[in-house]
């Protein structure tokens, strides 16, 4: 509602495994199955977002889930963006730059070197193209165990220390 003050967003661990996380995943994984064929479809379920070498966290406003996000190590100094989703109630607000940032900040803390990350080609990715692109993503090449593929776009950023 417009004029109507808003709380805090928290950004914290979580599990995807929560009820309202599992609700937001199967909404991020329908999308990706409606506007992308299912072999180029790379993202993953939350028992894989739950498994080992990947972090998970949510934003949150007064406990209301806002979006949530991933990293997955990769390789030694290297980790993916994984399940960047903002719940459709959050669009608009910054909440996906706000998780951007804390993703971006974690991996530093973490002693990560680069990130890289994998998005739709399609008009509907269009505005999280431009996020990354914000944030000084860059295209790069398939990394990890990907391969080239018309409905993919791969983008990577290095990482300074601070």
């Amino acid at each position: 509602m417009a004029g109507t003050p808003r709380g805090t967003v928290l950004i914290g661990r979580d599990t995807p495994e929560r009820q309202d996380v599992l609700q937001l995943l199967g909404e991020h994984l329908a999308d990706m199955y409606a506007t992308s064929p299912p072999e180029s479809v790379h993202a993953l379920d939350p028992a894989a977002l739950a498994g080992p070498g990947i972090s998970f966290w949510t934003a949150r406003e007064d406990s209301r889930l806002l979006g949530c996000a991933a990293l997955k190590r990769v390789a030694p100094g290297d980790a993916e963006i994984k399940s960047m989703r903002t719940s459709e109630a959050a669009r608009g607000r910054g909440v996906a730059s706000a998780l951007l940032r804390h993703l971006l900040a974690e991996a530093r803390r973490s002693g990560y070197r680069r990130l890289f990350l994998e998005t739709g080609s399609q008009e509907f990715f269009a505005p999280a193209r431009r996020l990354y692109g914000r944030h000084g993503f860059v295209e790069c090449p398939p990394f990890a165990d990907y391969e080239r593929d018309p409905n993919s776009v791969f983008m990577t950023l290095r990482l300074d220390a601070g």
